[in-house]
């Protein structure tokens, strides 16, 4: 098209010198004018094409993250449901419930003794962070919304946090001093796994009697009622604002 446009001026321009020769050249730096902005237009569509590609795999791969979060979170609450039912059952004992079934106070103990912090898969989200890529996501509810979703973790993990500081202070010392840890344990996973772990030993009566008297002890499980339940309340907070997150992506992906 440029070429055309160059023989039309050169044939009309023929019977010119100066004049026509400086129009000649203007037109021509028009020409290229015009040839630099096609080719910076034609570059900018390439960029801006694989710019929102980028964009599109995070937001594939965040939406992979959110789904197992949701998954790990559904896991934990139920389990830490267990947990509470275990601690409350605990406590029972300590109102007065006659021990009789010193395999159950023991295995409800351990239920509660035993317990793990919650990590969320935000593999793609810390990416983006530490390479300074967030910005490539267009969508701002989606990018305050993964924001406000870390702030949430970050306000579980301290919630985790504290709760391991009572363990260790209410829960393990006083059991480690009082009881033998050994046929405890071993009995416990001897039933738990139908007898396939572990040996069925005899409970030490006199030391969980001992360990009824304890009321730091107590106080441990108290406070497991409590923050088990926080807990649970923060992850399911966390997972409502992952199905929200989840359907903000998927609009976005159906725009392409």
């Amino acid at each position: 098209m440029i070429k055309i446009f160059r023989n039309i001026r050169r044939k009309h321009l023929s019977n010119s010198r100066f004049g026509k020769y400086l129009l000649y050249a203007i037109g021509e730096i028009i020409l290229v004018v015009i040839g630099i902005l096609i080719a910076l237009s034609i570059n900018n569509t390439n960029e801006a094409n694989k710019t929102r590609a980028k964009e599109l795999h995070y937001l594939e791969n965040i939406k992979t993250d959110l789904m197992l979060n949701n998954e790990t979170i559904d896991n934990f609450i139920e389990k830490r449901k267990t947990q509470i039912q275990s601690a409350n059952t605990v406590l029972e004992y300590y109102e007065g419930k006659p021990l009789t079934d010193l395999a159950d106070f023991s295995r409800n103990c351990l239920n509660v003794y035993i317990w793990h912090k919650f990590y969320q898969n935000n593999n793609t989200f810390l990416e983006l962070t530490n390479s300074g890529n967030l910005a490539l996501l267009s969508n701002d509810s989606i990018k305050n919304g993964l924001l406000n979703l870390d702030a949430m973790y970050k306000e579980l993990k301290g919630e985790e946090e504290h709760y391991r500081f009572d363990t260790e202070l209410l829960l393990y010392e006083p059991s480690f001093r009082i009881l033998d840890i050994n046929p405890v344990t071993k009995k416990y996973l001897y039933d738990s796994s139908n007898g396939q772990a572990g040996e069925d030993l005899e409970l030490p009566r006199k030391d969980f009697e001992t360990l009824l008297k304890d009321i730091k002890h107590k106080n441990g499980f108290v406070m497991a009622v409590y923050e088990f339940t926080v807990m649970n309340g923060q992850l399911e907070g966390m997972k409502e604002k992952s199905n929200k997150l989840i359907r903000l992506i998927d609009a976005e992906l159906k725009k392409d």
